[in-house]
């Protein structure tokens, strides 16, 4: 395996990602249900996508949140759910989001002390 150049550098500006801009995109963009490119999309470590792309932004997180609550109900199932967040820019925004939607449908819900990053 060959040793990326940057490798051990400090990343360039011209490949840094703009937060800002993507916290924006997740809570003012919105999604094409006719574009498949906007349409959610699970990877082996959960939702994909990016903000930028319309492929990850608040409407999805409110959907599938809903959808599982939906699961929930229906399935009987009335335990506590735990919720993680990790260190993508997204993933707190993402929490929020997640919290009002369990919070409406009344689930009990843990999340780490100061929404603090799940270990890995």
């Amino acid at each position: 395996m060959s040793l990326h150049p940057n490798a051990g550098k400090l990343a360039p500006k011209s490949e840094l990602i703009n937060v800002p801009q993507l916290i924006s995109a997740y809570y003012t963009k919105t999604p094409d249900i006719h574009n498949l490119s906007h349409r959610i999309s699970f990877g082996t470590s959960g939702h994909r996508g990016s903000s930028l792309l319309n492929s990850f932004n608040e409407m999805h997180i409110l959907a599938v949140t809903q959808a599982v609550c939906d699961y929930r109900q229906k399935a009987g199932i009335t335990g506590v759910l735990f919720m993680g967040i990790d260190t993508h820019a997204l993933s707190y925004p993402a929490q929020l989001s997640a919290i009002e939607v369990l919070a409406a449908n009344g689930v009990d819900l843990y999340i780490a002390k100061d929404f603090g990053y799940t270990p890995t």
